[in-house]
């Protein structure tokens, strides 16, 4: 057996200790070799050289890859199958092998591992698994690829007994053989001795032993098992007479050498190597981290840990996993950019004009931006606010980040929060783990390279939590600004101060972040944008960038404002404009494909040819339609695309007075219903209702589109209104919507997203909108052109809605109530 058992059982040694819960050892039973075999072997496979080795099944074999071609080749293949062919070289000083340069046999092989080197090479961890065959050559850049075939060992018999022997001397010429080299380690008996497989055995034997790679490749190429085994003992016998016989020579020539010359004698001999290759490794790697450590501008505390674990990083072995750790751990330290800070600009009018340029509306976003640059410029000193932008998807959340960090001149950084759910992510890992790293916020500080970067946490109303942790309670930390100067990462082990980071969080609702977490924001509502507001934002944006991304000129195409307000009404339902943005795209990529066949076209996007590009328009705008019958009243409700209208509808029928509701209604949605014919029970005499009738009629409510769910308290006064039009068969205003909540005792409850709902009225031809009383500081805060063209009424109980809502005038062919 070779000294090469000796590095492989380092190298294996090393890769356990790197990963606790690695998945190979170097022992192999009968059931392993069964579920090495059970793969299927591909019809192509990348090939790997191999100088000066041979990779048998089962076995693990550490190779230093130093090729580009095969640098490429394992970096590629390990991030997909991480399955490759290996091969031996016939020549291994051959640097650039073609297959003509390769034996025709070799080894289906597994990567494990790979391994970054201190001394800056890359070593792999591969195993066997089958022998293959290479039968033709597919492709030779940018590395080989060939067809294989499987091949088949031959198997003895069970019980063969002359099998068995040969298995035996193996494994007891082996033992001997290690027992008088001083080369191998103890190690490599034990492996040997609980080794159950006699394929892998003779494999294993056959890997590590010292013989000639063409004797070794031989032995691979052999189908069958019993001849490897005799071939490889005839070759141990040898082996093992020529062990005995060193062994005799030296006991009679040794001489006793004292333990203290011996070690002088090795320390002058390091010490005259070192020195003809310029010095030690590790104390050149020391040096460069005292030279980077006296630029940083850290506080005493750093310094202090730094320079104590630069001491500890010198006092460890160079090939040790340790220093590899250590290393890294110091690299992050320096890497960081403690107390170093990008200058603002405190331009207000620059900061102004760069975000009207980027975004259109967003006014409260824009005016809390300025307000913080007007503080710092009089103070000089500020701590960042924490801003949490909530709204709709598309409305520019995300991308406002980007415009305020150019604003500031600072550098902006954002982190996906959406489905975050391990604590560390955020905190770090404990740098004694393997495969430790900072979390992401000290992360993207590193990136940054500077301690006041603007930081945007996207979809913070996303974050989850399992057995890992909760990192939304890790945030808290985050977006604390009394506790923020001091964020303690667990891979640092030390305080970083994120005070001066403007954190601008974004959701699409509150209801899903942590109270604790929502307490330390400064809440921003970023509603939904009107029809004209969409068109400015296309010709502003959209458009000019559409047609940069596809290679077109402002003559190529133009989109009037009377296309745009068709294509945004037919063709999007948002309140952003994501889906405008992917529909202008749309066109923009025929207009595109026109202009390269030199097809003739107009110029102009008319509304006609919109509907040749995009199709039958995918949406109808949501319409008011009429007060004809009775019970049918218009409501507003809130979704997370926007505002949105919707009827309720209310027909009666004789019966025992039942009450049904259908349309895919929510609880709460059904106890307004409830709360809604309880009340008109009880106040009948008042609508001059015959007490009678909620006995011997039945009460049908619905709200249309029943494959949409639908709930919430904000459609209470809209079913109220609809049951009360149906029992006094009275029409209800028309062109009126509603929304609000109400109790039993009939009071009117505010409700939210009252910019989103007056949108919707807006676009589907209502004028005039009945509220809580409550919901009037509401309406204050929206902006004049929101409330063009309508008409507010206000209400603090039912009756005041109702006298609101309907009129004296009774529908056509209304139902008699008479005989009851």
């Amino acid at each position: 057996m070779s000294s090469r058992t000796n590095d492989n059982f380092s190298n294996l040694i090393i890769t356990s200790s790197l990963d606790e819960e690695s998945d190979f050892i170097p022992l192999i039973s009968e059931e392993d070799e069964g579920e090495l075999l059970s793969g299927k072997v591909p019809e192509t496979l990348p090939i790997l050289p191999l100088r000066n080795t041979v990779l048998f099944p089962g076995v693990i074999l550490p190779i230093s890859v130093g090729r580009e071609q095969s640098m490429k080749l394992i970096r590629d293949v390990y991030k997909k199958t991480k399955i490759i062919g290996t091969v031996a070289q016939k020549d291994p000083e051959q640097n650039a092998p073609e297959f003509g340069d390769l034996h025709r046999v070799g080894t289906l092989a597994q990567i494990l591992k790979i391994l970054e080197m201190p001394d800056g090479s890359t070593s792999v961890i591969i195993q066997g698994k089958q022998r293959v065959r290479i039968e033709e050559e597919v492709k030779r850049k940018p590395y080989l690829i060939a067809k294989v075939s499987e091949l088949t060992d031959v198997k003895p018999k069970k019980k063969d007994t002359e099998f068995e022997a040969i298995v035996g001397s193996l494994k007891d010429l082996s033992l001997r053989i290690i027992k008088l080299s001083t080369n191998i380690p103890p190690e490599a008996s034990f492996a040997v001795k609980n080794i159950e497989s006699s394929t892998f055995l003779i494999n294993f034997i056959g890997s590590n032993s010292d013989i000639k790679l063409s004797f070794k490749q031989a032995l691979l190429e052999e189908d069958d098992l019993k001849r490897r085994g005799i071939a490889l003992l005839e070759h141990l016998v040898r082996e093992v007479q020529m062990l005995e016989l060193k062994s005799d020579i030296q006991a009679k020539v040794k001489v006793d050498i004292d333990q203290q010359q011996r070690e002088f004698l090795l320390h002058q001999q390091m010490k005259t190597i070192q020195d003809e290759l310029g010095g030690s490794p590790s104390d050149q790697e020391v040096e460069e981290l005292h030279r980077k450590a006296s630029e940083k501008k850290w506080s005493k505390e750093v310094a202090e840990v730094f320079y104590k674990e630069v001491d500890k990083l010198h006092r460890l072995n160079p090939a040790t996993g340790e220093f590899s750790v250590q290393l890294n751990y110091l690299q992050t330290l320096l890497d960081l950019p403690w107390n170093v800070y990008s200058k603002d600009n405190f331009n207000l009018k620059r900061a102004k004009n760069i975000l009207e340029r980027d975004h259109y509306g967003l006014e409260k976003v824009k005016d809390r931006i300025l307000e913080h640059l007007a503080v710092l410029k009089l103070k000089g000193d500020m701590k960042s606010p924490i801003i949490c932008l909530t709204g709709p998807p598309g409305v520019g959340k995300t991308s406002l980040g980007k415009s305020i960090a150019g604003a500031l001149n600072r550098k902006y950084v954002r982190m996906s929060l959406g489905g975050l759910h391990d604590e560390a992510e955020i905190r770090g890992h404990r740098k004694t783990y393997i495969g430790a790293m900072p979390g992401r916020i000290v992360q993207s500080l590193r990136k940054a390279r500077t301690s006041n970067p603007v930081f945007v946490l996207d979809e913070i109303d996303k974050v989850g939590r399992d057995a890992h942790g909760d990192p939304a309670s890790a945030l808290l930390e985050v977006l604390d600004p009394e506790q923020n100067m001091s964020f303690y990462d667990n891979y640092l082990e030390l305080e970083y101060d994120l005070s001066k980071v403007m954190f601008i969080a974004t959701a699409n609702t509150t209801t899903t972040i942590h109270p604790a977490l929502l307490d330390r924001m400064e809440l921003i509502d970023v509603s939904g944008y009107i029809l004209e507001e969409k068109v400015e934002i296309a010709k502003r944006h959209l458009i000019p960038r559409s047609l940069e991304e596809h290679g077109l000129k402002k003559s190529d195409i133009t989109f009037p404002v009377k296309s745009l307000d068709f294509l945004i009404e037919n063709y999007t339902r948002e309140s952003g404009v994501r889906m405008l943005d992917k529909t202008l795209a749309k066109v923009c990529r025929v207009i595109a494909k026109k202009v390269a066949l030199d097809e003739s076209y107009s110029k102009s996007a008319n509304v006609k040819m919109l509907k040749e590009i995009l199709g039958h328009p995918l949406y109808q705008k949501d319409k008011y339609e009429g007060n004809e019958y009775a019970g049918v009243v218009t409501g507003l409700a809130w979704t997370r695309v926007g505002g949105e209208i919707l009827f309720v509808e209310t027909s009666i029928s004789r019966g025992k007075g039942k009450l049904t509701l259908t349309g895919n209604l929510g609880d709460v949605m059904k106890e307004s219903a409830v709360i809604a014919l309880e009340y008109l029970k009880s106040h009948s005499d008042k609508l001059n209702i015959h007490p009678d009738v909620f006995e011997n009629w039945n009460f049908h409510v619905h709200v249309p589109e029943g494959a949409i769910p639908k709930d919430g308290p904000s459609a209470g006064i809209t079913m109220a209104s609809s049951i009360a039009s149906a029992l006094t068969q009275r029409k209800v205003k028309p062109h009126l919507a509603m929304t609000g909540e109400i109790t039993l005792r009939g009071k009117v409850l505010p409700v939210g997203g009252i910019k989103e709902k007056i949108l919707a009225a807006k676009r589907a031809g209502i004028n005039e909108i009945v509220l809580s009383t409550d919901n009037k500081k509401d309406i204050s805060e929206i902006k004049e052109i929101y409330l063009e063209g309508l008409t507010f009424h206000y209400a603090s109980d039912i009756l005041q809605v109702l006298d609101h809502v309907l009129l004296e005038e009774k529908v056509r062919n209304p139902v008699s109530f008479d005989k009851v």
